[in-house]
């Protein structure tokens, strides 16, 4: 039985103390496996990096948002200013504001955006929560339809309501579901609740790479040409300002990518060349290493990706190590 692989190693003044498994894939223009290592045809739950297949259901159903605000709606923000005033348009242009959302209250994900925002006197809040461009995103594409998207039962314990927005049974969400199987090429095996509070969609590691080559090369008049072109043109609002994924598509022209919590990373070439990592233990630490180093083996390099490959580790406040990729790994 096909297992996680070890593909980086945690090294502290020249001692290897550890590693972390995971598993990668690279997927051809037409989706068949290139390169693999570990589990990559069994079903894992893409988590965030799931949100530009998702933007992908709400374009198909009337959404109408492009540039910035279509990145901001797959995106896992930062918190930043600029973030939350985007989301406060998208809304707008719904007729709505921030009492709509239905994402759970919470500090932005950056350190420096959370500090300012608590120094500014305010606390755990709902616009602030990663996922509220998406949410915006979501509720504006009920607006558009008709559709309902509150009910009390969520409120009173239930994990959904049968017309909340975030329901698997709500036409919303069916829509996204249709829109991650086709840009996957398979269905989807397994509905759970993300951390946002939507539903999450299990698909393979394969097929979340083929989604990622699909978008990447999809030309500008399609929708997921559309998304992609968001993302690459306004990565500070697909991620934030002082995020590796931001750096990362600045770097490298025609690339797109996304990162999911549990050490899930997604990169799309502009080829039609698709990357998925997932990092077992979760860790985020070791996701744009690994990412970067099968960026590499393909032969896609750049100053940025060689910086990626190490995230350092520090003793005494000083740097004395780095998780790196796993030579063998890569080889």
């Amino acid at each position: 039985m096909t297992e996680p692989v070890i593909l980086a190693d945690v090294v502290r003044s020249g001692f290897v103390e550890g590693h972390h498994r995971g598993s990668v894939v690279v997927t051809a223009p037409d989706g068949s496996v290139e390169w693999s290592a570990g589990v990559i045809d069994e079903p894992m739950f893409p988590r965030s990096s799931n949100k530009p297949m998702q933007a992908l259901g709400m374009l198909r159903n009337g959404l109408e948002l492009d540039g910035e605000l279509l990145a901001l709606a797959g995106a896992s923000h930062s918190g930043e200013s600029f973030h939350l005033d985007g989301v406060r348009r998208i809304l707008a242009g719904a007729g709505l504001d921030e009492s709509a959302l239905r994402t759970p209250p919470a500090y932005p994900i950056d350190d420096q955006a959370r500090d300012e925002w608590v120094r500014a006197g305010h606390g755990l809040d709902r616009i602030t929560m990663n996922c509220s461009g998406k949410h915006a995103a979501m509720l504006a594409t009920c607006v558009a339809n008709n559709w309902p998207y509150h009910d009390d039962a969520a409120a009173n314990g239930a994990e959904w309501g049968a017309n909340d927005y975030r329901s698997p049974n709500h036409p919303l969400q069916k829509a996204i579901r249709t829109a991650v199987e086709d840009s996957a090429g398979e269905k989807v095996s397994y509905v759970a609740v993300d951390g946002c509070g939507a539903p999450i969609l299990a698909i393979t590691l394969s097929g979340l790479a083929r989604s990622f080559g699909l978008f990447a090369s999809a030309s500008a008049d399609t929708l997921e040409g559309r998304v992609a072109n968001a993302f690459r043109a306004h990565p500070e609002y697909a991620s934030g300002s002082r995020r590796d994924e931001s750096a990362l598509m600045h770097a490298i022209p025609g690339l797109f990518c996304k990162a999911g919590a549990e050490s899930v990373y997604a990169v799309g070439l502009a080829d039609g060349r698709g990357l998925a990592v997932k990092i077992d233990d979760g860790t985020p630490r070791a996701r744009a290493v690994v990412m970067a180093a099968t960026l590499q083996k393909l032969g896609v390099d750049h100053e940025e990706i060689t910086k990626q490959t190490r995230s350092p580790l520090y003793g005494g406040g000083i740097e004395v190590g780095a998780v790196q990729p796993h030579p063998k790994a890569f080889a």
